[in-house]
């Protein structure tokens, strides 16, 4: 077993620990934030939180061409190279962090009328944006060196700075909101607080494992003259990760311009869900992202291609598995959640379905990145042009379906279509026909156990009503072992990558008792 392997499967632990453990404390928090503080200053949180990521859009790109810069240094372990391009990184992120304060002042001119019709203090929301803003300038000025972490495969550092003190802050915060006069105000002094200390933490992880780390801000400007690349992959990437950001705040506009703010919360609902299995499946395989990095670098291209279709085929199997069970009790977790009348139209739920398994099965976009292929600008715009223009034509004929269709739609084509025909084109320069084979061949493979399960499944629970969440745990885990129970037999004697990956995870297990 490879250290890479190794290091990915322990970040990966660990990220799914924290994954479990937040996702709890947040459930709880925000109880505890209705109960003692009332929905208006949720929503107020909500919101200023939402202005700052928009601010933060500035930013995007600049992580990403930097973590695929570090990939060969790292490798060769080139220190100075590595000290230069995060000088670089540190200089463009002084640019963001001004251009954030700036913004952040001109919104607050204008709280008074933002604010107008909120039952709250005006100071609530200038308190709130300063803590929320200061916790993400040190981002910015002190902690952006976590990128040599992250691309060295040793997330896991991060991982247990940043979020194990995240859950620390959670842990004080719904305290003071119990127990103390003035709850939000101790809320905004502990965000701020809490981000000092994270920085702290994490600045001593990282001095701890690269002492040699000095990164000279103040060269950044005349050094990224020597290293033209990452200016032009920052430009290139901005265009991706901005179309992802139009692509998911739209889709809810688009429905309440057609249909009710009841028909938003529905599938605001359904939407909480995907993202929920979605952040599970990165919380699992996002700690490869730096191995795959690393493994391009070193340019062995046979290894590239087996490590490519290992990921794929677990990636899809997973996929599979949480759609499988999704299909057989989404509706009742709904159901038990949020009540009956909340429930998604069975047509709308399969595209949302088949939406969720594109979503979880985007293998091409880390090699993408691994081989720093963005110049394909073109492509997220086009998705969004065909995103936007299809949901706003279909959604006028059949409504949440039409819409859900278009977003779909545009999935298909840039998705699963482009990406894959580029990435064989330019990162592995082989026929992409290939592609089409095997990944045709997986989606049989995974369509039959899926068709039995589900045969089998409504055969034995088609009487049988779930009025409790105990009751709907233990049918979720009844159901995972029937599709492992059917699945992973013909995977691994109907595909050679599959059956050699079961037997390395197998040793593995084996070999850490």
């Amino acid at each position: 077993m490879s250290s890479r392997t190794i290091r990915s499967i322990y970040n990966a632990k660990v990220a799914l620990v924290f994954y479990f453990i937040n996702l709890v404390l947040q459930f709880f928090s925000r109880k505890i934030f209705l109960d003692y503080l009332g929905s208006e200053v949720l929503g107020l949180n909500m919101t200023l939180q939402n202005l700052l990521s928009f601010l933060n859009l500035a930013e995007m790109g600049i992580g990403a061409a930097v973590a695929y810069n570090l990939y060969k240094p790292i490798y060769d372990g080139d220190r100075q190279s590595i000290n230069d391009i995060v000088s670089i990184q540190g200089w463009l992120y002084r640019r963001i962090a001004f251009f954030v304060i700036g913004g952040s002042c001109i919104l607050m001119c204008f709280f008074p009328l933002f604010f107008a019709k909120a039952e709250l203090p005006l100071w609530y929301a200038y308190g709130s944006l300063i803590a929320l803003m200061f916790s993400a300038l040190l981002g910015y000025f002190v902690n952006y060196r976590q990128i040599v972490l992250s691309a060295d495969q040793k997330e896991y550092r991060i991982t247990l700075s940043v979020q194990g003190t995240k859950a620390l802050k959670i842990l004080f915060q719904m305290l003071a909101v119990w127990q103390f006069a003035y709850g939000y105000v101790w809320w905004m002094v502990i965000e701020a607080v809490m981000a000092v200390m994270t920085s702290i933490i994490l600045d001593k992880e990282i001095k701890k494992e690269y002492p040699w780390l000095h990164p000279i801000v103040s060269k950044g400007k005349k050094l990224q003259q020597q290293y033209p690349n990452i200016v032009t992959k920052t430009k290139q990437l901005f265009f991706h990760k901005i179309s992802y950001f139009i692509l998911s705040q739209t889709s809810p506009i688009i429905i309440y311009a057609y249909a009710s703010l009841t028909l938003v919360a529905i599938y605001g609902n359904y939407m909480l869900i995907v993202f929920g299995v979605v952040t599970l499946m990165s919380a699992l395989l996002n700690s490869i992202n730096a191995g795959v990095g690393n493994l391009v670098a070193e340019g062995n291209h046979r290894r590239i291609k087996t490590v490519f279709w290992e990921i794929t085929s677990l990636r899809m199997w997973i996929a599979s598995v949480i759609c499988f069970v999704l299909y057989m009790l989404g509706h009742s977790f709904v159901g038990l959640w949020v009540g009956t009348e909340y429930i998604l139209s069975q047509s709308a739920f399969m595209v949302l379905l088949v939406y969720t398994f594109i979503a979880l099965t985007r293998t091409n976009d880390t090699f993408l990145a691994a081989y720093g292929l963005f110049e394909d600008t073109w492509a997220p715009i086009t998705e969004v042009v065909l995103n936007l223009g299809l949901s706003v034509l279909l959604g006028y004929f059949w409504g949440l379906v039409g819409i859900l269709l278009g977003v779909l739609v545009s999935l298909l084509i840039i998705v699963c279509i482009w990406k894959p025909y580029f990435l064989y084109k330019r990162g592995f320069q082989e026929n992409p026909l290939e592609y089409l084979w095997r990944y045709g061949k997986y989606l049989i493979i995974m369509a039959i156990p899926f068709s039995i399960a589900v045969g089998i499944s409504k055969k034995i629970w088609s009487c049988i009503e779930i009025d409790s969440f105990l009751q709907l745990g233990f049918h979720a885990l009844v159901l995972v072992f029937l599709y492992m129970l059917l699945s992973l037999p013909l995977l691994f004697f109907a595909d050679h990558t599959c059956r050699e990956m079961m037997k390395r995870v197998i040793g593995l297990l084996c070999r850490t008792r």
